[in-house]
């Protein structure tokens, strides 16, 4: 009985080693699966673009670009260091890190600008970070330009850096944490200031905006191994970036119902920080500069996250950036349908 037990079961684990061997085989799929490339982004308007490209691409006879979605940057820099992302949406002074960490990869584009918000308790009187001065306070990475500008700003306002007990979380993690008063107050990507904002338990002390104009966050980062290997995919994905951040730019309430799915939030939340006040986030004027790029790189040199001087070719690559830009055919077949009664 035994015996007969063992040889059905050879039987049945043979029979699935050969229907993996045969997909692994077919032609047709490792076709397919040589035409997507996944790209990691977080639920955050800071990286709205990277599903939009995702939808947009769906369709297409040429590349389609699947956006990944992850909910901390530590857990997103892993996959892109171990190889199996090649495409990714990080905080610039992450991607320098890296950079400096050995890590072959290029910043090749901007993921927005503004769209992150200062946050502290809906009944704290706080006027500014000095009224917060001994408390804890959430960052989405000590790799972020979120920590850098709260740095800056204390820096400005005559703090030390020990007056705020800075603490790493998860974007999501944030509005529950200062709901349960676990923190004081966090600065991060939207749409989970906003998140706080509308369920009453958290109010904006500043908008990124107010305290660097056209501040930026979030870049997109290629592997150097993807710029080698297949340079017309990195130029692809870029020119679907720019053209996805022209559309939701003046399309937000599609752009909103749109992503919705992908973040796995409530599509009025993203309505909301997609309009209240209409210049919270811009998807607009996305090619990085110089300036910007060393003024972040100096930034972090001064509070010590880059232990070395980088060189902007180091890190930035600004070949793959289109020149002119048109409305992909799945967004405007999107909008229309939205248009519809």
């Amino acid at each position: 009985m035994k015996q007969k037990f063992l040889i059905g079961l050879a039987i049945i684990f043979a029979v699935l080693a050969l229907i993996l061997v045969g997909r692994a085989l077919d032609p047709s799929q490792r076709a397919e699966q040589e035409k997507a490339l996944e790209v990691g982004f977080l639920p955050v308007t800071c990286h709205l673009t990277c599903p939009v490209t995702d939808f947009a691409t769906k369709t297409s006879t040429g590349f389609h670009y699947v956006s990944k979605r992850f909910t901390d940057f530590p857990t997103v820099a892993e996959a892109f260091k171990s190889g199996r992302l090649h495409a990714t949406f990080f905080v610039a002074p992450l991607a320098m890190k890296l950079v400096e960490q050995g890590v072959a990869a290029k910043i090749v584009y901007l993921g927005h600008r503004d769209g992150s918000t200062v946050i502290v308790q809906k009944d704290d009187p706080a006027r500014d970070l000095r009224d917060l001065k001994g408390k804890r306070f959430a960052i989405p990475s000590r790799y972020s330009n979120q920590f850098l500008v709260i740095r800056k700003l204390m820096k400005d306002l005559g703090m030390k850096p020990e007056d705020l007990e800075f603490v790493e979380m998860p974007p999501p993690d944030m509005p529950g944490a200062i709901a349960a008063k676990s923190i004081s107050g966090y600065f991060v990507g939207e749409p989970h200031a906003a998140a706080a904002e509308l369920k009453g338990t958290g109010r904006v002390l500043h908008h990124a905006k107010d305290i660097w104009p056209q501040f930026i966050s979030c870049v997109l980062v290629v592997s150097q191994h993807l710029i080698d290997e297949k340079p017309e995919v990195v130029r692809d994905l870029v020119r679907g970036i720019a053209e996805s951040g022209e559309w939701a730019e003046t399309h937000r309430d599609e752009a909103a119902n749109l992503v919705a799915p992908y973040f796995r939030q409530d599509e009025k939340l993203i309505h909301y920080v997609l309009h209240q006040p209409p210049d919270r986030v811009s998807y607009r004027t996305l090619t990085p500069t110089d300036e910007e790029m060393m003024k972040i790189h100096d930034m972090g040199r001064e509070v010590g996250i880059l232990e070395r001087d980088l060189r902007l070719e180091d890190y930035l690559d600004r070949r793959y950036i289109p020149k002119e830009l048109q409305v992909p055919a799945a967004l405007e077949k999107y909008q229309k349908s939205q248009l519809a009664p």
